[in-house]
């Protein structure tokens, strides 16, 4: 019974020393952290109709220089108009980098 214990602990011991390491290893925001700071933004003119984000940070170029990016979309209706915006935010910081307006 106490080597079952003991290898039940080491178990949990090694699960959570894998967790720990690849949360403190990635230098991103979680993709929902930077999603609810994008509809934290646009809620502030009005309610959001729909919102998307790819996951995975890409690179991306404004004003000369890289940065790693999360995508994310927003799709709002202004007096019965469909607005979509396409915006980047910066993976490390949570910065918004770029508005891009796609449709009006």
């Amino acid at each position: 019974m106490k080597l079952r214990h003991f290898v039940i602990g080491a178990g949990v011991g090694i699960a959570a020393a894998f967790v720990v390491k690849e949360y403190v290893a990635s230098p991103y925001i979680s993709s929902e952290k930077a999603l609810r700071i994008v509809k934290s933004a646009f809620k502030q003119r009005g309610p959001i109709d729909g919102s998307w984000i790819y996951t995975v940070p890409e690179p991306y170029t404004v004003n000369g220089e890289t940065v790693t990016v999360y995508k994310t979309g927003i799709t709002r209706s202004v007096l019965g108009e469909l607005e979509q915006y396409e915006v980047m935010v910066d993976a490390k910081t949570g910065m918004i980098v770029d508005v891009i307006e796609t449709a009006a």
